[in-house]
């Protein structure tokens, strides 16, 4: 049997899996990111390294899937992979944008629309002849927003205009610094200012904006701008690939979107079937690795039975290793 290794790096964490041709999960470990975007491509690829032989394969894996974020141009791709074959992390190694994984991990399909918001946010649409219709994620640079590094921000900003008086009164006056352990907006700022809080830790505060949003006008005006980002990427996806009339999955996933409320995905639902009244609106909660270890057991040519099993296996064992946020 062969051994295959695939992996799924995101800004925040990082999975790996070694996996048997007939879908038995030999090994999973988990670590910090990997986004080539904001490591650098000989630090990620130091982080999936120590990854894989944590795995400590008994054999070469005949194959290596990296699916990973902040990977958005060929070049990028061709760089990790370079590495990838010096390393001899396998006998072939792949390397492509970790959007994929959402897609395979919530349709088996094959094609579709996949939306994954963590930390970042991106899109991808899979043509049924196999043509994509990708976006480069880098951030303000590329036009993007509505990750959790976004939406964090966005919520501090709104509690600091409330304070202050130059915006709406809104709970997340009081609720985001407490969430520090601080009484007002500006003591979360001058914490900030001063290197006593992480900037960086804002991201935190997405999850509170979606909690909050069915009491509190500004979290709502948030979360409706998320919700319009996402549509505006799926009109996008599915013009580029001429899907208006198909019937075809919006797999949502990633932290921010795979548990989402009810009343969030009707909101996306409604947005999307104004162009593409066929697509079927859903989160996903599998975790990503499952996505890209099913793509890896493609490649081997794996039996349907083997997929089967590396889902229900690592749908099991990623919750053993911190839970399923993407």
């Amino acid at each position: 049997m062969r051994l295959a290794v695939a992996v799924d790096g995101g800004n925040s964490k990082t999975d790996a899996a070694l996996v048997r041709e007939d879908g038995a999960v030999l090994g999973l470990a988990r670590g910090a990111g990997s986004s080539p975007h904001h490591l650098g491509v000989e630090a990620a690829a130091d982080v999936i390294g120590a990854l894989i032989e944590e795995l400590a394969p008994p054999e070469r894996p005949a194959e290596a899937l990296l699916l990973l974020a902040g990977v958005d141009f060929r070049d990028e791709e061709q760089a990790i992979e370079k590495l990838a074959r010096q390393r001899a992390w396998a006998l072939r190694t792949r390397v492509r944008n970790d959007t994929l994984a959402i897609l395979r991990a919530g349709t088996d399909a094959g094609w579709g629309v996949a939306v994954v918001c963590g930390a970042g946010i991106n899109c991808l649409g899979v043509a049924p002849d196999g043509r994509e219709a990708r976006f480069p994620a880098l951030g303000p640079i590329t036009g993007d927003w509505g990750g959790g590094g976004d939406i964090g921000p966005e919520a501090l900003y709104a509690a600091a205009r409330s304070e202050d008086g130059r915006g709406p009164r809104t709970i997340l006056e009081s609720r985001v610094p407490a969430h520090f352990g601080l009484e007002t907006p500006m003591e979360l700022a001058h914490a900030i200012h001063r290197g006593q809080v992480s900037e960086r830790r804002l991201i935190e505060l997405a999850p509170l904006v979606f909690e909050l949003a069915a009491d509190d006008a500004v979290s709502a005006a948030i979360v409706d701008r998320l919700v319009s980002e996402i549509v505006s990427l799926v009109r996008v996806a599915t013009a580029r690939l001429r899907l208006e009339k198909s019937v075809f999955d919006v797999v949502l996933g990633g932290g921010l979107l795979q548990h989402a409320e009810r009343r969030v995905v009707a909101a996306i639902a409604q947005g999307v079937h104004r162009t593409a009244p066929g697509a079927v609106v859903r989160p996903t909660a599998a975790p990503a690795i499952v996505g890209s270890a099913l793509l890896v057991l493609d490649e081997l040519g794996a039996a349907d039975a083997a997929k089967t099993t590396v889902r229900r296996e690592l749908e099991r064992e990623a919750l053993t290793i911190g839970g399923r946020d993407g």
